[in-house]
């Protein structure tokens, strides 16, 4: 009966570990990756027919520093972009997607437009280049929703810059609605240097972010341009483009593009952060390009329970592991038998007993 007993204490153990890991993965196969690219140097295969990445305008490939893209021609008005060619899916309000960007470029020393990280909509052109960043002048047309994040050489006083090093956030236009200087993280865009961006999009705090160092740094912790925008209301369901254009301006300027990756990630529905008033976006998109105000979100206690459940979850998953561990590996004993049934086999000895019968006389004597 205890051998009973043991067996069954650990295929309790076993049930209760195999439900909670089960339950954990059901959870986290919801914020699975969704769509994904890493390009980790450029050559003339990674534009072959068939490829799901393209070139367009002046753009090309170069063998220099190990290959790598050159964005535009070193002549006046010159413009290229590279794109993904398979349209990406941002998500509706139900289901929006974050999505996280890292490339390397360098931009010569000339002043002219520099480079530009883009999200465009399915519908816009891509073959016609010209313009700032290879966009043309559709650009500045009422009800564009390009989203785009500017690396910026040139001080052009009619979008606003205030200088001509500088990073900012496009909305449909020209006009950053959110602009940081490079100079504050000791950066010189048009140095003729390689740098590092990262460009991160939280779907949950709907927070675009925008990170650069020089080469020689690693990643910081703190984005040098950030902006409150919530992309699933912006694009709804419709698809977009992901790409890196430039453009020479009135200047023989050239940008190149070292590596690029790109990474797609849906998180679960209760982590998403209440919705802003999406009367605030309306005007994102007008002439005025005013930059929406943004409201103090209130917290939802039902949203707290829902974290707090899943934290509770976790620690149960980690106890439930280090239980089984401790079970299987440090409790570990032989299984426990009567001593009157023992395991180890017993040698018997055999004697032979003569037994004689003798019969008794009528009187008692032998």
């Amino acid at each position: 009966m205890e051998i009973l007993a043991v067996s069954g204490t650990r295929r309790r153990y076993y049930y209760c570990f195999f439900l909670v890991v089960s339950c954990c993965f059901l959870t986290l196969s919801v914020a699975k990756p969704l769509a994904s690219f890493a390009y980790k140097r450029f050559d003339e295969k990674t534009f072959s027919f068939g490829t799901e990445i393209g070139l367009y305008g002046d753009a090309k490939v170069v063998n220099d520093s190990g290959g790598s893209v050159e964005m535009n021609g070193n002549m006046v008005w010159s413009s290229g972009k590279v794109v993904h060619r398979k349209p990406i899916q941002l998500g509706n309000r139900k289901s929006p997607v974050s999505f996280s960007s890292y490339f390397s470029f360098s931009i010569s020393s000339e002043n002219g437009d520099g480079l530009a990280f883009m999200l465009i909509p399915k519908g816009f052109p891509l073959v016609n280049g010209g313009g700032s960043f290879g966009l043309g002048d559709k650009l500045e047309n009422s009800g564009s929703k390009v989203v785009a994040v500017e690396f910026d050489t040139l001080k052009n006083v009619e979008h606003g810059d205030h200088n001509g090093n500088h990073v900012g956030i496009d909305l449909g236009s020209l006009v950053s609605v959110k602009v940081s200087n490079a100079s504050s993280v000791n950066v010189v865009l048009n140095s003729g240097k390689k740098l590092h961006s990262w460009i991160d999009y939280d779907a949950s705090s709907k927070r675009l972010e925008v990170r650069l160092c020089n080469f020689s740094e690693s990643r910081p912790n703190d984005p040098l341009v950030s902006y409150q925008i919530d992309l699933s209301r912006t694009w709804k369901e419709e698809e977009v483009f992901v790409g890196i254009g430039s453009s020479s301006g009135n200047s023989t300027q050239t940008s190149s593009v070292y590596s690029w990756s790109f990474r797609l990630r849906r998180v679960p529905t209760w982590m998403h952060s209440e919705p802003l008033d999406p009367q605030e976006y309306s005007n994102v998109y007008s002439h005025e390009n005013k930059p929406p105000v943004i409201h103090t979100r209130t917290v939802c206690a039902f949203k707290i329970v829902t974290v707090l459940l899943f934290g509770v979850g976790c620690g149960a998953l980690a106890a439930s592991i280090m239980l089984f561990l401790w079970t299987v590996f440090a409790n570990r004993r032989a299984a426990v038998v009567p001593a009157e049934y023992a395991d180890h086999p017993v040698e018997y000895g055999y004697e032979k007993i003569k037994v004689v019968a003798e019969k008794a006389t009528t009187d008692g004597k032998k």
